[in-house]
C-alpha cells in the first residue's frame, strides 16, 4: 500500500516561486490505479515523486507502512518500485537483451528476454541484439521499457501514458500486458494516462488538476463525470 501525506512540491524561478503538488493525500492499495486530468496538472510531478525522480518540499510517502521520502530512487527501485518514462531513454552501446538484464538484476536467458519481447509484440528475434539507441522508433522504445518492467516484477509499477507511440499495436495487448504482470506479481499498477479505454481498466481513477486531487474514486464514479465534461479536455483518443 502507497500512502502520501500532504505532498507538496515548488520550484523556484527568476519568475518567483510556482507551487506544482499542493497538499496531496492519497492512499493507493488498488489493483489498477489511474491519474488523469489536464496537462500541466502534475500528475506526472507526483508520479516521479513516487519514484523518487523528484524529492518532494514537504510531505510524506509510505510504502507498506516504511517512511520511504528521503530515499533515493536507486533505494526506492530496491523496494519494488519501477518507473517507465513517458518518453523512454536511449541508451547506446546497451543491447535489449542487456537491458532486459539489467532489470531482472540477473543475466537473463534469451529465451526468457524473447518471452518479455513478444508479451509486448515484439518479434524477439529482431530485437534482442539491437542497441537502445535512435535507430528505435518512439514505440518500439515504448515497447522495450515496457518488458524491462515485466522483467523487473515489482510491487508498484509506474507507467506515464504507456499508450504513447504504440499505434500499431492493439490496446488489448497493452491491457493484457497490464492483467499478466499483476498475475504475476500480486503488486499495484500506476497508470498515468487521458485514455478513456486505459482508465476503463482501472480500479481507481485519481482526477489531479492544479497540484491537487480533485476527485478520486472507482471508475464508476468517476468516468461518468468527465465524459460529460463539456470541454472534453481530460479524456482524448489518440489511437
Amino acid at each position: 500500500m502507497l500512502e502520501l501525506k500532504d505532498i507538496t512540491y515548488r520550484v523556484s524561478d527568476e519568475r518567483g516561486e510556482k507551487t506544482i503538488l499542493d497538499g496531496v493525500n492519497l492512499t493507493l492499495d488498488e489493483r489498477f490505479v489511474a491519474f488523469t486530468g489536464p496537462n500541466g496538472g502534475g500528475k506526472s510531478t507526483l508520479a516521479k515523486v513516487i519514484a523518487g525522480i523528484i524529492q518532494p518540499t514537504s510531505g510524506k510517502i509510505y510504502l507498506d507502512g516504511e517512511d520511504i521520502t528521503d530515499l533515493s530512487i536507486t533505494d526506492r527501485a530496491n523496494k519494488g518500485i519501477s518507473y517507465a518514462f513517458q518518453q523512454p531513454v536511449k541508451f547506446k552501446g546497451i543491447t535489449v537483451r542487456d537491458l532486459i538484464s539489467l532489470a531482472a538484476g540477473k543475466q537473463t536467458k534469451v529465451s526468457d528476454a524473447c518471452a518479455y519481447l513478444s508479451e509486448v509484440g515484439l518479434c524477439a528475434r529482431d530485437y534482442i541484439d539491437r542497441e537502445i539507441n535512435s535507430s528505435l522508433s518512439g514505440g518500439e522504445l515504448k515497447r522495450i521499457e515496457i518488458a524491462t518492467v515485466l522483467a523487473r516484477g515489482t510491487t508498484l509499477s509506474i507507467f506515464d501514458e504507456p499508450e504513447a507511440g504504440i499505434d500499431l499495436w492493439s490496446f488489448g495487448n497493452l491491457i493484457s500486458v497490464f492483467e499478466k504482470m499483476h498475475e504475476k506479481t500480486k503488486g499495484n499498477i500506476l497508470i498515468i494516462s487521458h485514455q478513456e479505454r486505459i482508465l476503463n481498466i482501472a480500479d481507481k481513477v485519481v482526477v489531479i488538476a492544479n497540484g491537487k486531487v480533485e476527485r478520486q474514486g472507482s471508475r464508476e464514479e468517476i468516468l461518468p463525470a468527465l465524459l460529460r465534461a463539456p470541454t472534453c479536455q481530460v479524456l482524448t483518443d489518440k489511437l
